[in-house]
């Protein structure tokens, strides 16, 4: 007695595909029907059909680095910023003014700690304008300062001056470019101070970042216009008394609290290696002073024999 050959039902079976998950019919199973829309909703007829979201092709996960976040790292990228949290620059926000300068000197002089801690890196450009404008008010209103007594001791001696075309002119021309001249030496000051704070962490392991050492000292000129006389008579009339007693209180130790910010923040450095970095900051910013002044020395010297 011949074997019956069973023929396997295919109609309505379906088979489990693992990878996705999902029940897919037979090559050779009937389509089904879509199913009709409910009675008062709008019918779908002549609108393309759309793929099947099954049918959409699997993408596979991308790795990423839980620290930098790109994919091509390979464990050892370094992260510049703990909290990914910049300071905003008020000068770097919109156009030019004197609310402005002042707003980004003082931040950078009175939460000396949270401004250089936060300072990203950026444009040197609106850094380099702001030291100068800085530095250029700063010199101009000391240079009015020390002059309102001179003026005042010798009226008839200056009125003499004024007066002789020839010595006008000369003094006039010697302020021109003395305090200008003054005020880039202050800026080239505060930039050595900057550029030597890289240089120490750099000898202690850390890795160099020379643009934000960079931005540190151009930024840094802002001490020089809130602690100066610009400074207390703006602070004075805007805050009071209470706001330039507060202000000078902090000028005790700015640079070094400033600078450990930095180096804790961007270098990590801290301990003994952040006080070795900070010799070596010492050590230019004694070298930028002792320049600084010989300027001022030979600018007042030529001033006298001119």
């Amino acid at each position: 007695m011949a074997a019956t050959k069973r023929k396997p039902k295919t109609t309505g079976e379906l088979r489990l595909v693992a990878s996705h998950g999902a029940l897919l019919a037979p090559p050779n199973a009937p389509p089904r029907a879509a199913p009709s829309p409910p009675d008062g909703a709008p019918s779908s007829a002549g609108e393309p059909e759309r793929p099947d979201a099954l049918d959409v092709t699997e993408v596979p996960a991308a790795v990423l680095c839980a620290r930098c976040g790109f994919p091509d790292c390979t464990g050892t990228c370094e992260v510049n910023d703990a909290s990914g949290v910049f300071v905003l620059v008020p000068w770097e926000r919109g156009n030019a003014s004197f609310s402005r300068l002042f707003a980004t000197s003082r931040a950078a002089t009175v939460d000396a700690e949270a401004f250089f801690e936060r300072l990203g890196d950026g444009p040197i450009g609106p850094a380099l304008s702001f030291a100068i404008a800085a530095e250029l008010v700063s010199v101009v209103a000391l240079a009015l300062v020390v002059c309102a007594p001179i003026v005042a001791c010798f009226p008839y001696e200056l009125r003499e001056v004024l007066g002789d075309p020839g010595a006008r002119r000369q003094l006039f021309v010697a302020a021109l470019s003395i305090l200008p001249a003054f005020a880039l030496v202050l800026v080239a000051a505060h930039v050595f101070h900057g550029l030597s704070i890289d240089l120490g962490a750099s000898r202690q392991g850390a890795r160099a970042h020379r643009s934000r050492a960079l931005r540190f000292g151009l930024y840094a000129c802002g001490w020089d216009l809130v602690l100066g006389p610009v400074g207390a008579f703006v602070l004075a009339v805007t805050g009071g008394p209470k706001a330039v007693v507060g202000a000078f209180s902090r000028a005790s130790g700015l640079p070094s609290r400033a600078t450990h910010a930095l180096l804790a923040s961007t270098y990590r450095l801290e301990g003994d290696p952040a006080r070795r970095a900070l010799r070596v900051s010492y050590a230019g910013a004694a070298i930028s002073t002792v320049l600084s002044a010989a300027f001022v020395v030979i600018a007042v010297v030529k001033l006298v024999l001119a």
